[in-house]
């Protein structure tokens, strides 16, 4: 009879500790049951971490080792000062992550800034990816970033410029996005389903974010001159591994006509593309369809 090993670790990336959690199942004599498949790593979005995988995890982790990592300036991990948060950093994380602790071919699966992250660590990776599952990831394609003209360039600039200026204005939008009612108030708008909107859900976002350095990871996300990453097509062209994207068609933000139009432009044309009823986070609003699909999947490829 199999049990399972569920371990919570810390690990240092640049000097900072990572939280990071295991799961996987093994024999009664210890032996990883899960050791002749690939990995999972999951990758959690904006203001997310680990707990947001809370329906995944346990299920998954009955035939596959499971990793689930908070990003730098999330969750339980680190939110050093000194850091420039965005893609390039998060990027370099997961890949030192899969490197150092997981050691062998992983599946990265990434929701929102999670997914352009787990793409931007994949299309690196080479065949030490085994694997890229994208649910509604954040991102622009090269011909989304043409920048504005006239009166919308002109009040694009004068928004950015006040957001970098005015250190007032971002401490007060930081104040209300971080109130329990609006946490609440924004998953409700993103998830199709809102039953699994609770309180556990708006405390593990509620939480981090007053930790010492918080504030600095929203201003530094959120800055308009922050680092740049790739574009979606680049990385998609770098890709050389199985790509599976899980769409919520119920997301008011990244699975609009146009976004999905311009998908079907850069996808590699092995691309398996599943549709679910849901919002923002399919993961954790329809996460017995998503599971079933990843498991399905991954025993195809």
């Amino acid at each position: 009879m199999s049990s399972k090993t569920v371990l919570e670790t810390s690990w240092e990336y640049l000097g900072h500790p990572v939280f990071a959690k295991t799961e996987g199942p093994i024999d009664k004599t210890r032996k990883n049951l899960s050791s002749e498949h690939p990995a999972l790593l999951l990758i959690h979005g904006f203001g997310a971490s680990t707990d947001h995988w809370r329906y995944n995890i346990p299920e998954l982790s009955k035939y596959y080792e499971v990793h689930a990592i908070d990003l730098l300036g999330f969750g339980k991990s680190a939110k050093p000062r000194s850091l420039s948060y965005g893609g390039p950093l998060w990027r370099d994380q997961i890949v030192a992550y899969i490197r150092e602790r997981i050691v062998r071919p992983t599946v990265i699966v990434g929701n929102s800034l999670g997914g352009y992250s787990a793409l931007a660590a994949g299309s690196l990776l080479g065949s030490e990816a085994a694997g890229v599952v994208l649910l509604n990831a954040a991102g622009q394609f090269s011909e989304e970033k043409k920048p504005p003209k006239g009166f919308m360039a002109t009040a694009t600039k004068t928004v950015g410029e006040i957001f970098l200026r005015n250190i007032v204005f971002q401490r007060i939008l930081f104040e209300n996005l971080r109130r329990s009612s609006t946490i609440r108030k924004t998953l409700k708008q993103v998830y199709f389903n809102t039953t699994n909107v609770d309180d556990s859900l708006v405390e593990s976002i509620r939480k981090p974010s007053f930790d010492e350095g918080a504030f600095n990871v929203f201003t530094s996300v959120f800055n308009p001159g922050g680092p740049p990453g790739e574009s979606l097509d680049q990385l998609f062209a770098k890709l050389s591994s199985p790509l599976l994207l899980l769409w919520g068609n119920k997301d008011p933000w990244m699975n609009t006509p146009v976004k999905r139009s311009i998908y079907a432009k850069y996808i590699p044309k092995s691309t398996k593309e599943i549709v679910l009823d849901a919002g923002h986070c399919p993961h954790d609003e329809v996460p017995d369809q998503v599971n079933s699909a990843l498991i399905n999947w991954m025993q195809s490829i």
